[in-house]
């Protein structure tokens, strides 16, 4: 009888004794696996209610400013264009210019108009002094006609005028009375036309004033002004162009004034305050530069409900989409003066809701304008230097030195 292959018995030992290395580092590997996850939980579940909960951020945020819009006031043909895309300008700089010449000559025409109302005024003054005179003397007349009277009455019956004769003098008396009665109604309308005024003040001088007034603010908006200081954009004008009122030639951009409007979503905004800091950074300078801002406003709507063709989920089969809420946010001038930004540039904003104290909607309307200019504020002070000094030069040398000025 044949013994055991040793050799066999050695294999078959080794084999089974091989998996146990392999299976104690598996099981060890497992082990540390599960204790990496359970500490990655617990970590971020310290780093969440620590910190996390208190940020909400979102990568759908964009740059957005405003645009103002430059548009002509009066009918014109372009014959200069003083700015192009891109170029820096400041309030008050002459952007574009219309040929002026039509608005020259109905300015020349307003002021002529003026000069003869003034003249005109005066005649209604001079009318009625002449009128008073008119009076004064058919007052004279008639007083002459009631003595003549009264003497023919008392000589006829001594025989010494005819009937006849006191007729003719009664007939006198009653023409005096019925001259002095028209001439006083002819000078109470004519008093009508200038009582309780000076000629600056007149009905018809004021009229002709305002007619001034337009034209030459017509022939000063020959001149297109840059009501901010910013960079033009969208310039559409051409030399040549023959404009009208309200067409829209470029627009001007004030870059320092720029925003964020981040859209969160509607899950996002529980904790979300007016006042709360930001965080942004830009597509275009990268990680490495931060922008710093807080919270203006939250909107009053979503996106979607504010969109040209809102949806109608009353109808057909409805599924379920979070919403988007704009949150706009106010940027740091003096970092935008390091790092410009442009409108429509993409953003990631990151809002630090650790500050509770704000409202989530505005309490009290605005004390101030969001956005202003003062720069169309002069364009009339010419206007009534001009309407003073045709007033002035048309008016009486003597007679009406005390003439007030017009009102502005």
């Amino acid at each position: 009888m044949s013994s055991p292959n040793p050799t066999n018995g050695n294999g078959n030992g080794a084999s089974q004794e091989t998996p146990a290395p392999n299976g104690n580092r598996r099981r060890f590997l497992l082990r540390m696996l599960a204790l990496v996850v359970v500490l990655a939980a617990i970590g971020y579940g310290v780093w969440y209610y620590g910190i996390g909960r208190w940020y909400e951020g979102t990568d759908d945020a964009y740059v957005n400013g405003n645009v103002v819009q430059i548009s002509p006031q009066v009918v014109g043909t372009v014959i200069k264009i003083n700015a192009d895309d891109g170029n820096l300008v400041h309030k008050g700089d002459v952007l574009v210019e219309i040929d002026g010449s039509d608005a020259r000559i109905a300015l020349q025409q307003a002021e002529a108009n003026l000069a003869r109302t003034v003249r005109q005024v005066r005649g209604l003054y001079s009318n009625v002094e002449s009128g008073q005179a008119v009076v004064a003397a058919q007052r004279v007349a008639l007083d002459r006609a009631r003595a003549d009277y009264a003497r023919r009455k008392g000589l006829v019956a001594t025989g010494a005028i005819s009937a006849e004769e006191l007729a003719h003098a009664s007939d006198a008396l009653a023409a005096a009375e019925s001259s002095l009665a028209s001439t006083q109604q002819q000078l109470s309308t004519t008093r009508a036309l200038v009582d309780e005024t000076v000629i600056a003040k007149h009905p018809d001088v004021l009229a002709s004033a305002a007619a001034l007034r337009n034209a030459y603010l017509n022939d000063v908006r020959a001149k297109l002004l840059a009501p901010v200081d910013g960079y033009v954009a969208r310039r559409s004008v051409q030399v040549g162009q023959r404009i009208q009122p309200g067409t829209p030639l470029m627009a001007v951009v004030p870059l320092r004034q720029v925003w964020v409007d981040a859209n969160f979503k509607e899950t996002q905004l529980a904790r979300m305050r007016i006042g709360q800091p930001v965080t942004l950074k830009s597509d275009l300078y990268g990680g490495d530069t931060e922008f710093h801002g807080k919270v203006q406003s939250l909107g009053v709507g979503t996106g979607s409900a504010f969109s040209l063709l809102p949806a109608q989920n009353a109808t057909g089969n409805w599924i379920k989409i979070v919403q988007r809420v704009p949150v706009r946010i106010e940027l740091d001038g003096k970092e935008l003066d390091r790092n410009p930004l442009r409108i429509g540039l993409s953003m990631q904003a990151d809002v630090n809701l650790h500050d509770q104290s704000g409202p989530a909607l505005a309490q009290q309307s605005p004390t101030q304008p969001a956005f202003t200019t003062d720069v169309y504020s002069g364009q009339m002070e010419g206007a009534q230097a001009d309407i003073d000094r045709i007033i002035h030069a048309n008016a009486a040398n003597n007679a009406m030195d005390g003439v007030a000025k017009a009102a502005p």
